[in-house]
């Protein structure tokens, strides 16, 4: 889908690889923030493992699999293995998002109350090819998010008291770049960076939903 990205989905994590170092902004358990690395790690784990040592736990796995480093990496107690994969392009952007949903621990963001967190429930991981700004994966980063909120609503989730649901309360998300192809300034959903960003990431998070409430009731 990205010419120089491979993606490996399985029981034990999702690992997306890079042919060279990418340009990376996360909100990533290990090493987030802005970065580069040649892979990012979503490793599953136990829904009661506490977690205590995020970065041990995700170099143990990536030396053992033969990761490159360096390497992001996000905890999920989602099932990896049902991750779902969207892609999209237009005017010379593409786009590959990969999602692992869990939805038992639903938050309406200003509304739930404060919860203590150690792994993330939705993570949603995507890569453009393209050369953007450090504003733009900004704005990218905000346009996963209104499209993660927006697939929710559609598949009809509300708060017990019927307030809108935003989230779970261990959301994670990255965004990482190729740096070659088109510059883009803006990461918006109305801009054709933002655009192929919004489109991977629905096609996704859409079916990654539809499959958690399946499996749940």
């Amino acid at each position: 889908m990205i010419p120089g990205v491979s993606v490996e989905v399985g029981p034990a994590a999702v690992v997306l690889v890079g042919e060279r170092p990418l340009r990376v902004l996360s909100s990533a358990v290990v090493r987030g923030g802005f970065t580069e690395a040649r892979a990012i790690v979503n490793l599953h784990v136990h829904k009661n493992d506490p977690c205590l040592d995020p970065a041990a736990m995700i170099g143990a796995f990536a030396r053992r699999a033969g990761v490159p480093a360096p390497w992001i990496g996000l905890l999920t107690g989602a099932l990896t293995e049902r991750a779902r994969v969207g892609h999209a392009a237009t005017e010379g952007y593409r786009a590959l998002a990969v999602t692992t949903v869990g939805l038992s621990n639903l938050v309406s963001a200003g509304h739930s109350p404060i919860a203590v967190s150690r792994h993330s429930t939705i993570n949603t991981v995507v890569v453009v090819d393209a050369d953007p700004e450090p504003a733009a994966l900004v704005n990218a980063v905000i346009t996963v998010t209104e499209v993660k909120g927006l697939a929710l609503r559609t598949a009809g989730l509300v708060m017990p008291d019927g307030a809108g649901v935003s989230g779970t309360s261990t959301d994670a998300v990255a965004i990482a770049a190729t740096g070659r192809g088109p510059v883009a300034r803006f990461g918006g959903p109305a801009s054709p960076l933002g655009w192929v960003v919004a489109r991977a990431a629905r096609a996704a998070l859409e079916p990654a939903i539809r499959d958690w409430q399946e499996r749940n009731g």
